[in-house]
């Protein structure tokens, strides 16, 4: 029997929106024992099959759609056309820089897969039973695209766990690489170059989201005194002091991120300044404590909340980051404040700041708003796709 998914009556709505999740409540039957990863039929309550999807039982997650088509076909050259489509759709950026996101998972319609390309090479990420089941031909695919010399998993994911799959990472297709690639970003202008390694650090070596700002820092960085909070390996630093910023402090809980930051200030003939190792909540304290202002402070804390049942934990704590850093401003200046949990709406996002800049006695005006760039993109009938959300705040 072909592997089939029977849906609970009305829960066939979403699914005919385009929406590509179904979760495992909202499943009345399992037809045909599929196994992890196989491609089941969906079909409504009343026996109408509305698609296609990627069968994962081990996740609450239960299938994610390839497509609402019933009569396509989900095999290699399907994966493959889908891999390289998303990759042609960002060969515009090609101007701006030689790092960008080429595959964002649902956003692309490659669901479970984040590919990150790096110059010649690519970094991968399988995060779902369905893109573990088509990981060679996903690898393949990237090293296919022009240019491309190797590709390097780094799937050391928590998401993995959550699909029954062990952490992977290393060289699966091409040659090994240098421990670090050196990419190139326009900004301002102005060339800047950064260091990424593949094996070890956040995400997969680089926050390319965070695209738009760095392009933001640019233009309001010169004569400012900066904090960096959870810098990482230095880029907003590295812009900061590049832009003509009076002095820029970075705070980050690695001292590998940090030297990275060194490396990175040296690959453009600029100085970082003072450097911070220690826990964020811990030094901002302890900055505040000894009454340090600052005219610009940049807070892009790692992902707080990984699911929704942890939003009401990360809210505390993206309001103490966010209470610390009101404090911390000089009068005039400026605060860009980020959360990039999913879970965490712009809405209460944007309350949880509110209630910081209150309890600190601060007045602070929105004069900006930052996303995630163009290769991270949002499907209209899949909001959850925009996790990443900025606030530019201005102080009375």
């Amino acid at each position: 029997m072909e592997p089939t998914v029977v849906l609970r009556a009305g829960r066939d709505k979403s699914v005919r929106r385009l929406h590509p999740w179904i979760f495992s409540g909202g499943i009345a039957d399992v037809r045909g024992h599929p196994a992890p990863g196989d491609t089941v039929r969906v079909m409504s309550a009343a026996g109408e099959c509305v698609g296609q999807g990627a069968y994962s039982p081990e996740s609450q997650l239960r299938v994610r759609m390839w497509t609402n088509d019933p009569e396509a076909v989900v095999d290699e050259s399907f994966v493959t056309h889908r891999v390289i489509e998303s990759a042609r759709r960002r060969e515009h950026l090609s101007t701006i820089s030689d790092a960008v996101r080429v595959v964002f998972s649902e956003g692309d319609g490659v669901p479970g897969v984040i590919a990150d390309r790096y110059g010649d090479a690519v970094v991968v990420q399988i995060g779902s039973a369905g893109a573990e089941r088509w990981r060679d031909v996903v690898a393949d695919a990237l090293l296919s695209l022009e240019g491309v010399a190797c590709v390097y998993e780094r799937s050391d994911i928590e998401a993995r766990e959550r699909e029954g799959l062990a952490p992977r990472t290393g060289l699966i297709r091409g040659v090994e690489q240098a421990p670090e690639s050196i990419i190139n970003e326009r900004i301002g202008g102005r060339g800047f170059r950064f260091a990424v390694g593949f094996s070890a650090g956040q995400k997969t070596g680089f926050y390319l989201d965070q695209r738009n700002a760095r392009a933001a820092i640019a233009t309001v960085a010169q004569g400012r005194r900066v904090l960096n909070a959870f810098s990482y390996t230095g880029a907003f630093s590295v812009i900061a002091a590049a832009s003509g910023a009076a002095a820029v402090t970075s705070l980050d809980s690695s001292g590998p991120a940090l030297a990275g930051a060194i490396r990175n200030a040296e690959l453009n003939a600029v100085q970082v300044g003072e450097q911070i190792e220690g826990d964020a909540f811990a030094e901002l304290r302890t900055l505040r404590d000894r009454a340090r202002s600052y005219d610009l402070i940049l807070l892009d804390p790692p992902k707080l909340a990984q699911t929704e049942a942890q939003v009401d934990r990360a809210s505390r704590a993206y309001k103490d980051l966010n209470l610390l850093a009101a404090k911390l401003l000089a009068p005039g200046g400026i605060l860009m404040t980020f959360s990039c949990s999913g879970g965490m709406s712009p809405g209460l996002f944007q309350k949880v700041v509110a209630g910081a800049a209150l309890d600190a006695r601060r007045a602070l005006r929105i004069i900006g708003r930052l996303d995630q760039p163009g290769d991270h993109p949002v499907p209209l009938s899949f909001p959850e796709a925009a996790y990443l959300k900025g606030l530019i705040l201005e102080a009375e």
